[in-house]
């Protein structure tokens, strides 16, 4: 019966998670059309997916507060509803500024997902099989990512882009509506329930003291710096290949693609060497020397053009295995009553990394220096092993 449990909390979780994911690329799909009704120049629709991210960054960062105060189960629905509510917005919008609100209001629904999804699984999910949900959890985000363009770019062909948001709000009121039905599993038992009321009442939900934990800023540095790399993956990294390689369009595009379906796999597979490794950061530092080393090879132009989208895929893959460890490791270092409130900090290093990193690949392209797009990938991703070892030292000293 465990089994049966944890994996229905495993799946709601990581449907809604991917929704999440989704709505972070709600509007970059669409911009050609946007651009074409409206006239908008490039960096008035890059500055939308801008306002998106800041805002998430400063939610997710208040957001754990209210996940250990109300609870995750509620938190959750409040952005998933948020979401469905931004969709509509963007859906009417007839002016810039409209679309600045609904890309505003996304990025609060897309705040509190991981303060809530990571409160849940830890409450939720019995231990031997957590590194199994962080695993299905980053899947359901990379395929989030995955989805996105592929849904909103095809319901745009056919109906569009206008129909496609109002498609992408009744995807997500489908979940809520699921979440609704099945609240009894996420919510826990009356024992849970009231052994949780028990230990909010012993620990203020509003309590800083985690703060002052080096451990918790460590954590955030690693996902600030590892979400830079990422930024240069998602916003230039195919452009850069398909000048450095002569790629025609559709193929350097489909790289990303690539590139976050390995990720996924990565995820999966990492998900079960998570359960088997003591150390989880030793799988981090070989995960990301590797992803490194093969970002640096893609720099420097030496292979061709077939083989380098190999490279690119392999790349993803160990990028993805490292996740469910790195998961882990913060859970290691978090204290068990300030769950919601160390995985909102750590992880708005995330959002503020996704917020900066197109910033500074985007004047690496415009000044033709498409190589360094690679190296400053793999020197993100190396400096982050600093501070995923120091997390493990600042543990071990306490």
């Amino acid at each position: 019966m465990t089994i049966r449990k944890d994996a229905e909390v495993i799946g709601l979780i990581s449907l809604a998670h991917s929704s999440s994911h989704f709505y972070q690329l709600i509007l970059a799909p669409l911009f050609p059309w946007l651009k074409l009704e409206f006239g908008f120049s490039y960096a008035e629709l890059g500055f939308l997916m801008t306002i998106f991210f800041v805002v998430s960054t400063i939610t997710q960062a208040a957001a754990g507060f209210w996940v250990d105060h109300s609870g995750p189960f509620k938190v959750l629905i409040f952005g998933l509803v948020t979401l469905c509510t931004s969709a509509i917005i963007l859906s009417v919008s007839n002016s810039y500024l409209v679309l600045l609100i609904g890309s505003a209001l996304a990025g609060l629904g897309n705040g509190v997902f991981h303060p809530s999804d990571y409160t849940l699984i830890n409450r939720r999910v019995s231990a031997p099989r957590v590194p199994h949900a962080y695993s299905m959890h980053g899947i359901s985000g990379a395929l989030g990512w995955a989805a996105a363009p592929a849904f909103l770019v095809s319901m745009t062909a056919l109906f569009g882009w206008r129909s496609a948001l109002l498609g992408a709000c009744a995807m997500v009121a489908g979940i809520v509506a699921l979440l609704l039905m099945r609240r009894r599993v996420l919510l826990g038992s009356v024992e849970e329930q009231a052994q949780e009321k028990l230990n909010k009442k012993q620990q203020s939900a509003f309590s800083v003291s985690f703060l002052k934990l080096p451990a918790v800023w460590l954590c955030w540095g690693f996902f600030f710096l590892t979400a830079l790399s990422l930024g240069g993956v998602q916003s230039f990294a195919s452009a850069a290949l398909r000048i450095l390689y002569d790629l025609p369009v559709a193929l350097s595009t489909t790289a990303y693609s690539t590139y976050m379906l390995a990720s996924a796999g990565g995820m999966f597979v990492g998900g079960f060497v998570a359960a088997k490794a003591k150390f989880p950061e030793r799988v981090i530092t070989a995960a990301f020397i590797l992803a490194g080393g093969l970002s640096v090879l893609i720099s420097l132009a030496w292979v061709s053009g077939a083989l380098v989208l190999l490279l690119f895929t392999c790349m993803g893959f160990g990028v993805g295995i490292a996740g469910p460890s790195r998961d882990l490791m913060i859970r290691q270092a978090t204290p068990k009553e300030a769950s919601g409130r160390v995985f909102g900090i750590v992880y708005s290093g995330l959002d503020l990394g996704l917020a900066l990193g197109p910033i500074l690949f985007g004047m690496l392209m415009d000044w033709h220096l498409e190589s360094l797009v690679f190296v400053l990938i793999a020197v993100f991703l190396w400096t982050s092993l600093f501070t995923a070892n120091r997390v493990v030292s600042q543990r071990q000293s306490t």
